[in-house]
């Protein structure tokens, strides 16, 4: 995500917009992506044996059936989804290392930067590929599903940006062969073509990554390539219900009607000022 976005931000050269807006559209989408996987993570470490007293009982008194509440964080591999993220994704690799910037790639040079994008996009997807086989988890495998075809997707964007500058990828840096579709959930989005689709996310219609974007798949699958939509279809998004042993969201009545005094203070203040707002 934040490769493409600098690589979009940097980019140099007025006549070579097309390579730009390819570049930011996969990293636009990138945004939505961290999106999904971080709400995945979250609503599938939402599973501890949760707190079931009552309100006014102590905190400290254990879950139904005598377990701990948060016993559960014990056998993790990242105890921090617990003990700091309330049960929550967190902006860390696997083992915990947090994200850094000195991951991002942007050496100015459209050629090189496209060669690394192949290949960060491949190595994503088969890496994605191997979480795939080391769960069973219907809601896991469905968000890694999506995530396998759409980063192919993105290798042949970047591929197709390649060819069109006369650089034979193929040659130096093949695709991975994952044998992906042999997943149930990833062939049914192949069946679909969402492998050979890119999203421009360009409200003003400006956008000319279709440009690049077009022709027979690098893939070698049959498929045209097409970035004729805006967006896909998104869905909505539903808040997770609060969590007694995690003080989360740790409001009260007393709490609250503070935050509420505070807001209508500071919405009269605004209103001194530019006069009455909608309610």
């Amino acid at each position: 995500m934040m490769q493409y976005l600098f690589q979009a931000m940097n980019f140099r050269g007025p006549s070579a917009k097309p390579y730009r807006d390819l570049i930011q559209g996969v990293g636009t989408e990138e945004i939505s992506h961290v999106e999904l996987i971080g709400t995945t993570i979250s609503r599938l470490l939402d599973g501890s044996p949760e707190y079931t007293g009552k309100l006014t009982d102590p905190l400290d008194t254990p879950g139904a059936g005598g377990a701990t509440p948060l016993n559960i964080a014990l056998d993790t591999g990242n105890i921090h989804h617990y003990l700091v993220g309330a049960q929550g994704a967190l902006p860390v690799d696997s083992v915990g290392n947090p994200w850094s910037g000195s991951y991002v790639y942007n050496s100015g040079n459209l050629p090189l930067d496209l060669l690394y994008n192949v290949m960060l996009e491949s190595t994503g997807r088969l890496q994605k590929c191997r979480i795939y086989e080391m769960t069973d988890n219907a809601v896991a495998r469905s968000t890694l599903a999506y995530l396998i075809v759409r980063d192919q997707a993105h290798e042949n964007a970047y591929a197709k940006a390649l060819e069109s500058l006369g650089v034979n990828w193929n040659k130096l840096l093949p695709i991975p062969k994952t044998n992906a579709e042999k997943f149930p959930e990833v062939k049914k989005l192949l069946d679909l073509g969402l492998q050979s689709k890119q999203y421009s996310f360009d409200l003003d219609g400006k956008s000319e990554a279709s440009k690049i974007f077009r022709g027979p798949s690098p893939s070698n699958d049959g498929t045209e390539l097409t970035a004729t939509e805006q967006a896909p279809q998104g869905v909505p998004s539903a808040i997770s219900p609060e969590r007694l042993e995690e003080f989360s969201p740790g409001l009260d009545a007393d709490l609250l009607e503070l935050i509420q005094a505070t807001a209508d203070l500071e919405l009269q203040e605004i209103e001194s000022y530019y006069g009455p707002s909608a309610s």
